[in-house]
């Protein structure tokens, strides 16, 4: 006799193959290819080529190319988006192509990410869930960024769909592949994220002894990680090791709670560390509001239709994926939610469609206007904030390169040495390797520094209002920007 959780799974389940997918619901592929390249070019014309790498895209671009020495590789860090840029970035210093080779790959990606939801859903809630979730402005600047959340959210809603395909038709083996794959690629770009993001999958399986489809996402799951875990015992003394690292450099892993910080990001902050900043005008934060709610209005659209497992999986893979950014880290960045904002976009999609669909007579024509006004709405915020977050960025990164320009200048030409403040992304601008002495990037010390003056020129950064350091005080200084640039005597002065 089946009691408890499994009663449970089993009514659900015995519910949702009476109320199956029909014909309405296999819709072509068309409309979702279409909303693919129009997201594609979006990326292409909003974020633009352009745009200069960022200093996490330095990082993980630098490990592959052989234009520019490696920056410093931190505990938490994942060698999945190297190995992504890796077909481009290993043979050319084009930041566009990599641009372009980036907003190709990622259309494509949401592509089949959706594709596997065929059959659960009608192919207008994919539609409107890949526009909602292609729409934000966090997904259009990241998706042509060597970022690895995007991937770690198409991979979820990779895995989760056809997780849910599978447990419609247990016959059919294909989509358990699509399980796998989904799970290796969050490992691949964030192995703790894979984690929280799939939990709920495991109870599911292991309450259910659904035994094939655990060992597609254990094996998934693992296939991806292992990169990650041959480092920690190679680079980093041991997988606990790495872990307690990546906490340290993470600020401690404990309960802080930072839903406020997320808020503060909202209004194009890329990275909220330390986030004391004023938050952004309620327009712009009132969908993260409404979010939650369309959810709950999805579910119960879901509970009435009687397909409730195939709603209420992707809200619990959502919520567990969101939880340690919204609870447990000191800091902030809108990024890391994507995962749970692709999640979530496919009961938002359905509520929506509810909303404009289900009241008759005069309220219909009501409703249809207010969500249309409110998309509208959500639109024109999140295209506001895209263009003033890109065109921040942009100035940002022009800036590195014109300080790159005077220390070349100065005499500060590859090979090379740069130190102190912004260290990584001015020297990868400038052609040199980064050092550090102190802080999450250390990865030298003070008498490695002076040995190396003695071999290729080095600089050492201060940032406004600080001081250099010791080793680095009797060095000329030079005004570059808002910076100070120390630079050691050329080796072999004396």
């Amino acid at each position: 006799m089946t009691d408890g959780t499994g009663a449970l799974l089993t009514g659900i389940r015995r519910g949702e193959q009476r109320a199956g997918p029909g014909p309405s619901l296999r819709g072509g592929t068309r409309p979702l290819a279409v909303l693919a390249v129009v997201f594609t070019l979006a990326q292409l014309a909003l974020v633009r080529p352009v745009l200069g790498l960022g200093w996490d895209e330095i990082v993980y671009t630098s490990q592959v190319t052989s234009h520019h020495p490696a920056a410093f590789f931190s505990a938490p860090r994942s060698r999945g988006v190297s190995l992504l840029v890796a077909p481009v970035a290993s043979w050319s210093d084009s930041t566009a192509l990599l641009r372009v080779y980036l907003a190709l790959l990622s259309g494509l990606a949401l592509h089949l990410a959706l594709r596997s939801w065929r059959g659960l859903f009608p192919t207008r809630v994919l539609v409107t869930a890949g526009a909602f979730f292609a729409s934000l402005w966090i997904t259009l600047f990241y998706g042509p960024q060597a970022m690895p959340n995007y991937w770690v959210a198409v991979g979820a809603l990779t895995a989760v769909g056809c997780f849910l395909r599978h447990r419609a038709d247990p016959s059919s083996g294909g989509p358990l592949w699509g399980v796998a794959a989904g799970a290796a690629l969050m490992a691949w770009m964030r192995p703790t994220d894979a984690v929280w993001a799939t939990v709920p999958l495991l109870v599911l399986v292991l309450a259910g002894r659904h035994w094939r489809s655990l060992l597609a996402l254990a094996g998934g799951l693992l296939a991806g990680a292992v990169p990650w875990v041959v480092e920690a015992y190679t680079a980093f003394g041991g997988l606990r090791e790495r872990l307690a690292e990546a906490s340290r450099i993470q600020g401690g892993l404990g309960l802080n709670i930072a839903v406020d910080d997320q808020l503060r990001s909202l209004g194009g902050r890329a990275l909220c560390r330390p986030c004391a900043v004023p938050m952004p005008h309620p327009v712009v934060t009132l969908w993260w509001f409404v979010l939650p709610l369309l959810a709950v209005l999805g579910l119960i659209v879901a509970v009435r239709a009687r397909r409730t497992l195939r709603t209420v999986v992707p809200l619990a893979c959502a919520t567990t994926v969101a939880l340690p950014y919204l609870f447990m880290i000191e800091y902030a960045a809108p990024r890391f939610l994507q995962p749970a904002y692709a999640l979530l976009a496919i009961p938002v999609a359905d509520a929506l469609w509810y909303l404009v669909t289900a009241p008759r007579g005069k309220w219909r024509p009501t409703a249809r206007t207010l969500v249309a006004l409110g998309l509208a709405g959500h639109l024109t915020v999140q295209l506001t904030v895209l263009v003033g977050t890109v065109d921040r960025n942009v100035d940002s990164r022009r800036d590195w390169a014109r300080m790159a320009d005077d220390l070349h200048r100065l005499g500060v030409r590859p090979p090379c040495l740069i130190t102190g403040h912004e260290a990584i992304p001015i020297g990868y601008y400038t052609g040199c390797s980064s050092g550090a002495t102190a802080g999450n990037n250390e990865n030298t010390t003070a008498a490695e520094i002076l040995r190396t003056a003695d071999r290729v020129p080095v600089a050492t950064l201060t940032g406004p209002g600080g001081t250099p350091p010791g080793y680095a005080r009797s060095w000329p200084a030079h005004r570059i920007g808002d910076l100070e640039a120390r630079i050691a005597p050329a080796p072999g002065s004396g």
